[in-house]
């Protein structure tokens, strides 16, 4: 059993990625955009601010995770990683139910390129429609967390996922 933690900056290829590895593994993947997205839809006449909708967001998928966890599956999280506590909760969840802790980095340093994808893509409320300068997207390809304790891969996502799905698969079976 293994517990996924995507990373990487919004148009990088996450989805695209975990929904693949969901298929291949049969693993559930929990994607931050869905529940928030929902949660922005239910709860617009409550004018709820976007920051504490993100926030209650992370709590309703951690609970998911630490229940399909405790019931066996194997679980992706398909969301950024710009905060530490990402990290230890999800080491954290994956010592308790004893799931060997994953973690894969979308790269994409390509400025052009994110922007087309986030520009083309059927866009959910709660994503984003394009980053707004070359310095806001290194920043966010910097501020990702990383494991500092624990092997990882990073994905160059500028190719098409059949050149390292092999890869990333062979990882989450180690």
């Amino acid at each position: 059993m293994f517990f996924l933690q995507m990373s990487g900056v919004p148009g990088s290829g996450k989805s695209t990625l975990a929904r693949q590895i969901g298929k291949a593994t049969g693993a559930i993947v929990i994607d931050h955009d869905i529940v928030k997205s929902a949660l922005l839809k239910s709860l617009d006449a409550r004018n709820l601010d976007v920051r504490t909708t993100g926030s209650v967001s992370y709590d309703i998928e951690w609970a998911l995770i630490d229940f399909y966890l405790s019931q066996g599956h194997c679980v992706i999280f398909d969301s950024p990683c710009f905060y530490q506590e990402m990290l230890e909760k999800g080491q954290g969840l994956s010592k308790k139910h004893q799931a060997n802790y994953k973690y894969i980095e979308c790269y994409l340093d390509d400025y052009i390129e994110i922007n087309k994808r986030l520009k083309t893509r059927q866009r959910m409320i709660s994503q984003i429609q394009e980053v707004e300068s070359e310095e806001m997207l290194q920043a966010s390809i910097y501020n990702s967390k990383r494991p500092q304790d624990t092997a990882f891969i990073k994905v160059d996502t500028s190719r098409p996922n059949q050149y390292y799905i092999e890869d990333v698969i062979n990882y989450l079976q180690e």
